[in-house]
């Protein structure tokens, strides 16, 4: 019985084997009832089925069937269980009938289990779902029951299908295969022949066959030792283990079959190619020593421009194409001789061998021929094309020669110079690989008589090698005209470049004398808080003068520099109408801010050195102190430096700049009010010498 006989059946899932088994390693018959009414014909040829598939080994361990009849009356339990002892009687070992939760009448299944218990040869028993591991074990159990055993039906239904037509085509194929071999080995020559004629085509495809076989082998090896698609074991059921060595032995006798049949189509084949490789032969022979040589006799030149060169490759390569149908056919006759040769046929291999030499030597020949031929042309276009770039490049760089030179600044003039020694650069390459080019066509034509056919070429030849040797003597005659006029434009444009550096550094110098004077103003703010720090900071502001004044010098004599290479270029420059009056601009506001501020260091030396005079002065000796009026001058010191603080710098175009910020200005002077303080406190402690004690 077949699987696809019966497959609507097989897909109601009336009953199954899952591959479990229960612990005598009998197989697990699982009988799934359903609220609908279950067909006992439908359920009997389910089962006349699943049990034709073990084993007879496997059958004698004896079946576990498991009833489940949670979702069925009791009568149709019953009808299954009797139903068992007609269809596996001496198989069953024991029958487990899952109860429902609401379990039927217990006297009425009671006693009827025990009444029939002698009459149907095995153990009946009944269990709910989740006691049902005390008979089976979990892992042997479908999720239907608590287990962890995968089972997927119509995944075991699809490749027991594959199974079965596989068994079926192979075991057809290998009947024809059989048939068509032993015809081919008896009888004489006139009836192999026949016989293969007859039988040459099996129904179908034995690859076909064969790759389905690899497939399917390869499928249940696979869910052997792979687990399922959920990570759960697998174990593989019973029929699956006893398909493998069947596919195996069908796919054995295949491949063997397969071979021979293989064999028998080769030997015919290599019979009807010698007639057909001698026939092809004298063909190949003819043609190439009779038109094909000819055709290359009245080919010798090779053009005196890229449009001749080209126009002659196009006609070569009409020669090679008619060329290349012959070797195509040369390279078939080859192989098959080759063939031929490796079947170890005695009486054919004289033969074989003398057709292959002679095929051999006239198709090299020629070939070399037309790769001479090629190659000469090849190299007569890139000359050419050479010529022709370099002839573009040379008359490129004599039209930048001939523009004269406009940058806006030093760096187009820098990448101006850098494009034309690029492009000098670039023709001396071009001028390199012409001459390369041109004595490899001239070697190259100086051999052309090796395969002229004894036809003499030297005049051909000679109008060739002249005109090759006038265009690298042409272009090297241009060659150095264009580099006489690149020294002249090279020189010009280096003086340019130092023109323009000196702007811009000049420029620059402005703008450091600019951050200069920018930091002098609001950096440069402290006093100094003693006559020891102000001092300091007089001594750094000299040496900051120091830098502005060589930044100042530094641009002059940048802008002189300009001055000179205009007149050497007969160009007028920029800086002598922008540069220097912003030079001298920054240069006297610098001056005068630098002037101010030497001016208050100076006058809070002479304020902190006559305060810290008096303060210092011991008090027990008053007659030290000449004169009040020491104390007068100080205090008009510090008042004068104290309005100082507040009057900006004033710049010869009437703009006005503070120092620091306004609370900076206000700290500074806090400290000089704190200063004139003691000094006031001081003189008051002299002229009231009175209210001076010892305990003070």
């Amino acid at each position: 019985m077949e699987a696809s006989v019966i497959l609507p059946i097989l897909k109601k899932k009336l009953a199954f084997l899952s591959g479990g088994k229960d612990r005598r390693s009998g197989l697990i018959l699982t009988i799934p009832l359903c609220l609908e009414q279950t067909s006992m014909d439908e359920l009997s040829v389910t089962l006349d089925y699943l049990l034709s598939i073990p084993s007879e080994k496997c059958k004698a361990r004896g079946f576990t069937v498991i009833v489940d009849g949670r979702k069925s009356q009791w009568n149709v339990v019953k009808t299954v269980v009797l139903m068992l002892q007609n269809v596996v009687p001496a198989e069953v070992s024991l029958v487990c009938v899952v109860k429902p939760d609401e379990f039927w009448d217990k006297k009425v299944t009671h006693f009827c289990f025990w009444k029939e218990k002698d009459r149907l040869g095995f153990e009946v028993i009944l269990v709910s779902a989740n006691k049902l591991t005390r008979y089976i074990e979990p892992c042997q159990l479908t999720e239907d029951f608590g287990g962890t055993l995968t089972y997927d039906h119509m995944d075991w239904l699809n490749k027991r299908l594959v199974f079965e037509k596989f068994t079926k085509e192979s075991t057809s194929l290998l009947d024809e295969l059989a048939l068509i071999n032993n015809g081919s080995d008896k009888g004489t020559q006139q009836e192999k022949e026949r016989s293969i004629d007859l039988n040459f085509l099996p129904s179908v495809d034995p690859e076909t066959v064969l790759q389905t076989g690899h497939e399917l082998l390869s499928e249940l090896q696979q869910r052997r030792f792979n687990g399922s698609d959920g990570g759960v074991s697998w174990s593989p059921m019973d029929d699956e283990l006893l398909a493998q060595p069947q596919v195996m032995k069908l796919l054995d006798s295949l491949r063997e079959q397969y071979t021979r049949y293989q064999e028998v189509c080769r030997q015919r084949s290599k019979r009807t190619q010698l007639e057909e490789i001698q026939q092809k032969v004298m063909q190949v022979v003819n043609w190439l020593e009779g038109p094909g040589s000819e055709q290359l006799r009245t080919q010798w030149g090779i053009g005196d421009s890229i449009r001749a060169s080209q126009a002659l490759q196009q006609k070569h390569e009409e020669i090679e194409s008619q060329h290349s149908e012959w070797f195509a056919v040369y390279v078939e006759l080859n192989q098959q001789i080759a063939a031929l040769l490796n079947a170890g046929d005695e009486e054919d291999l004289v033969e074989l061998k003398a057709l292959q030499q002679q095929l051999s030597d006239v198709c090299y020949r020629q070939a070399s021929q037309l790769e001479f031929r090629q190659n000469l042309l090849q190299a007569a276009l890139e000359f050419h094309s050479v010529a022709q770039d370099l002839s573009q490049q040379l008359d490129g760089l004599l039209g930048m020669l001939c523009v004269d030179v406009a940058p806006a600044d030093g760096a187009s003039i820098q990448q101006t110079l850098k494009l034309l020694e690029e492009k000098l650069k670039s023709v001396d390459l071009g001028l390199q690989g012409l001459r390369e080019k041109g004595q490899s066509l001239l070697d190259q034509i100086s051999n052309q008589a090796s395969w002229a056919y004894g036809k003499d070429v030297t005049i051909e030849n000679k109008e060739n090698v002249d005109h090759i040797q006038g265009v690298m003597e042409d272009m090297q005659l241009r060659k150095q005209r264009c580099e006489d006029m690149v020294d002249v434009r090279r020189l010009k444009m280096l003086q340019m470049v130092q023109l323009f550096k000196c702007e811009e550094d000049a420029a620059q110098a402005v703008e450091w004398l600019s951050e200069l004077l920018d930091a002098l103003l609001k950096t440069h703010i402290r006093l100094g808080d003693d006559t020891q720090e102000t001092k300091v900071l007089l001594e750094k502001h000299r040496k900051f003068v120091d830098v502005a004044q060589s930044t100042y010098d530094y641009g002059r004599q940048l802008l002189q520099a300009t001055v000179v290479l205009c007149q050497s270029l007969r160009c007028t420059s920029r800086s002598s109408g922008d540069t220097l009056p912003r030079l001298n601009r920054v240069w006297k506001q610098f001056t005068l801010t630098s002037e101010e501020r030497v001016h208050r260091l100076e006058t809070a030396v002479a304020f902190h050195s006559s305060a810290e005079k008096i303060l210092q002065e011991c008090p027990e000796q008053p007659e030290a102190i000449n004169e009040i009026e020491q104390f007068d001058e100080i205090e008009t010191v510090g008042k004068s430096l104290l309005d100082r603080l507040t009057v900006p710098v004033v710049y010869p175009d009437g703009s006005e700049q503070y120092f620091g910020s306004p609370s900076d200005m206000a700290s500074a002077a806090e400290h000089i009010r704190e200063k004139m303080k003691l000094v006031s406190l001081k003189k008051q402690q002299l002229r009231q010498p009175e209210a001076t004690t010892p305990e003070s």
